[in-house]
Formats: C-alpha cells, structure tokens, sequence
C-alpha cells in the first residue's frame, strides 16, 4: 500500500475511534441490538413505484428502516440495506445526529415517506439511532474496490461496495433454490452423505488427507458424493440428489478452487440420453426462471488474454457429438482411421505437443487430443458422448462398442459444465476396472482410484440399471452472471494468506 494512503487511513481510523469513544462515554449500550426494521428499501422503491409526491404527503404512516451510510449530499443521506437503496432526508432535528456519522455506519431510521422535486423516494428521519460505529472507512465511493485481489480476500468490502458483485451471488443464490425446486417436483429426494470418507471416490482427482484422532485413522475429504449416491439405489430410493460441497488438492485457476459446489443426481430405470434430456431441461428452465431470458452474453478470454463477447444461444436444441466426431470437426486435416490405431495415433500428439505417458493407452490418447484442441472451441451448448471406457471407470460400456461407455460431458462457453452417464452395475466388471485404477496409482497416478470393497458389495446386492450426472454449481453461475473467473462466483475463494 502506498505510504500517504496507509497514513491517511490510520487517520480516519484514528478519528473513527475517537467518536466511538465518545459514544461509548455517553451510553452504556454503544452498539445496540434493541433496533427492529419493519421494511426494506426494495419493498419501499416498489411498493411506492407508482405513488405521486402529492399522495406521499397526504399519508401519514411511518416505516422503520435500517443499513449501512454510504453517501452523504448534506441534506440527503443514501441507505443501503441488503435489499437496495433508499435516500433519507436530513432535517433540523437530525443535523446534530448526522454531524456525527461517517460512511459505514448502520444505523436506524423511523419516518414518513416523501418525493424530492427530481422525483426521487425519501424517508424524513422523524428517529434515529447509531447501530453500529464503522472503524475503517469505504473505498473511494467512484471506484468502489477496484483491486481484484482484494476483493477477494476482503469479499465483505466488496459486497458492500459493488453492486454487480451482490448481484452475482443474489443470482446464485436463486439458481440454488430453482435447481431445487425442478428436481423436487420431479419426485427426486435431496440426501446428504459423508464428507470425510475412508476411501476417496466417485471421480478421478487428488484428494485431501486429514486425520481422525478418535478413530486413529486417515480420512480424506469427498472428492465426489457419487459412490454414496448410488449405494442409496441400491437400498431402493430411484431417484436422488446432493447439492454438495467437494474438495479436491488440485491447482488454483480462473476455473478451478480446491473447494467447489457440485450438483449430483441419479435416476434408477434411466440411461445417459434421458440425463441428456434431463440436463437441457434444467439449463433451459433454470435460465427463464432465474434470468427471465434464453440469450445470454459471454465474455470469452483467449490464450493472448484478448476478449470477445458471444451469445449463448439456450433456445435452440443442444448439439450432440461422439468425442471423434467433435476432434475431427475441429481438426479437419485428421484422419479416423489414424485416431484409432494406436500405432499411428502419436502421428497427433508429437505435432499438438502432447507428453504421451508409457501406461496410456488409445482411450487416454484419444482423450488428450480432445482436451487439447476440442474443449475450448465448444462455445454453443454441446454434450459430447462416447467417452473411452480407459477414462470412464464408473460408467457402463456401449453395448454396440465396448470400447467407449455410455458417457457424456456438456460443455458451454468454452468449459465443462457437467459429467453423466448411464452407470456401471455389473460388479465383476466394476472390480476390474478399479483393479485397473490401483495399477494406475502404483506406476504413479495420484490421481486414480482406490478399490472400494463395500461399494462392491453393495452391486453385488444389485443396483438397477440407472444414469446419473454431476453439474459443478460454480461453473453454471459463471456462465448465468458472465464470470470469467470462478472466484468471482465463489463468496471465499481460496488464496495464499497475507503475508
């Protein structure tokens, strides 16, 4: 921080002290908790939208209000409380009061409500009462918290100084509860399952390891509720659903925090095209009910940092494509034939610049290829289907090509937004795979799956056959607030502590 800027901030720090001194010499009860608000200023601007400054003064009701200072124009005040704002009228008998408030404070306010000449809805501060004594002062009220990082680390700052950011999590905050609301009413069941497990699974990631004293044992945080989930088939419940917090030991980037939100759901008697189905209703509805539009605006970064808007189209029908029909749409000089034989196929890698790994096999190679020159070109909503099973090791191998599952990714904007698939129910076949993921993990995979005996268990009792998906919370408000980054969505994102 520059000195003159750290100097004059212990400055008002140091004023703001001495008038919550003061405050406390004159009252025993400096921050009071005796203050009860009977409106919004939300409820004020709307309810009185329509009202005309002749009507306000001809009634006579009085509404309590409360929030936070942040502007003083001499005989107006602005209030901003978690709805909205609202301007208080500053007459003689608050002047004394408002001479001692600075930007930040809370405080209370009983009045009438008026209209200025410009038009503007006002309460006339007839009571008033200090609630609570700000120490530190706002940012500069033009550029609210500009630094980036800052807002981050000081995400209450930057909520109470930029609007835009408390739209973003107002937003998410009715996604959530839509997401909800579509799966109830399609007699799915919210559960909840464990968070610290004794073996890590339902996807391939690295996790947390922490330990439980009393038990005196290693556990390690969910990476994936999926494993649980599809117990809870097993013993009979045909559809269910977590909105879950996830945690895994990962890097940190605009799309990436070690501690995500994850929406997982899983349908008994359904396969992955219903998921498919299931996935563009829910996109669709939830961007009409939440966002009251089917267009919406994206801002896209390139690999040079340069940005360019897109518009996300919902309304059309989602495309669907294998993952060799979408490598060879974006690489037309490909040939099919070379992607599936794995002799020829490093023909790819060596020109993409791929580090090809001794224990890959065509699956993982294939899947590279995609990663590498498909996903970030897939803008328009696409599901892309037909993942190898050597990448899939929780879905259920095609019945017409064993070498590929009944698996798909949806993509948008660029990014993957969810995973699903018509699930693995055979234990024989689920067994070997997970022997498969332990080799992984011996030559040195950190990433691979352990074997889970209890899950095993648990299909040989038999899981009818099912699809389930998992849809990563974060990534989805990005896309609905047009986030470029996932700590913008994210209250806390996490970050290196201050030095």
């Amino acid at each position: 921080m520059d000195k003159k800027i750290y100097e004059d901030e212990n400055r008002l720090i140091s004023e703001r002290r001495d008038k919550l001194q003061t405050i406390r010499e004159k009252t025993n009860i400096p921050f009071p908790n005796n203050f009860k608000p009977d409106t919004r200023a939300a409820d004020l601007q709307q309810d009185f939208l329509e009202t005309s400054k002749a009507d306000l003064e001809s009634r006579s009701e009085k509404y309590i209000i409360a929030g936070r200072l942040i502007r003083n124009r001499g005989a107006f005040l602005e209030l901003q409380d978690s709805s909205g704002k609202i301007q208080l009228y500053v007459n003689k008998d608050a002047r004394a009061f408002v001479k001692t408030l600075d930007l930040g404070d809370i405080i209370g306010v009983e009045g009438r409500l008026f209209r200025s000449g410009k038009g503007d809805l006002y309460v006339d501060m007839s009571r008033f009462v200090m609630l609570t004594k700000a120490l530190r002062p706002l940012p500069d009220k033009f550029h609210g918290l500009a630094d980036q990082e800052l807002r981050y680390r000081q995400r209450y700052v930057d909520l109470i100084s930029n609007p835009e950011a408390r739209n973003v999590f107002t937003i998410r905050s009715k996604l959530i509860n839509y997401i909800r609301s579509f799966f109830n009413e399609r007699n799915f069941m919210e559960v909840e399952t464990p968070m610290l497990q004794t073996i890590p699974g339902g996807a391939v990631a690295r996790p947390f390891i922490t330990h439980h004293n009393a038990l005196g044992i290693d556990m390690f945080m969910r990476i994936a509720p999926e494993l649980f989930l599809k117990r809870l088939i097993v013993g009979g419940y045909d559809r269910v659903y977590e909105i879950n917090r996830n945690f895994r030991n990962e890097g940190l980037s605009t799309r990436h925090n070690p501690e995500f939100t994850m929406l997982e759901f899983y349908q008994a008697y359904a396969d992955y095209r219903d998921m498919m189905d299931l996935t563009e209703q829910l996109i669709k509805s939830s961007a009409e009910n939440v966002l009251k539009k089917q267009k919406l605006t994206i801002s896209l970064v390139g690999e040079d940092d340069s940005e360019r808007d897109a518009i996300i189209d919902l309304s059309q029908p989602f495309t669907r494509m294998s993952v060799i029909e979408s490598i060879l749409k974006f690489n037309p000089t490909f040939d099919s034939e070379v992607l599936d034989d794995v002799t020829r196929i490093n023909e790819y890698t060596k020109r993409l610049g791929i580090d090809v790994k001794p224990s890959w096999g065509l699956g993982k190679i294939q899947t590279e290829i995609f990663e590498k020159t498909v996903e970030s070109k897939l803008i328009q909503p696409t599901f892309i289907t037909m993942y190898p099973a050597e990448v899939s090791p929780l879905a259920r191998r095609n019945d017409e090509n064993p070498f590929v599952t009944d698996r798909f990714e949806f993509f948008v904007g660029g990014q993957e937004i969810a995973n699903g698939f018509s699930e693995l129910n055979d234990p024989e076949d689920q067994a070997q795979r997970f022997k498969d993921q332990v080799k992984e993990k011996e030559l040195g995979d950190e990433e691979a799956m352990y074997f889970d005996d209890d899950y095993i268990r648990a299909l040989e009792f038999g899981m009818p056959p099912t699809a389930g998906e998992g849809i990563g919370i974060d990534r989805l408000v990005m896309l609905f607030t047009n986030s470029t980054s996932i700590k913008d969505v994210i209250l806390f994102p996490h970050m290196r502590p201050e030095s």
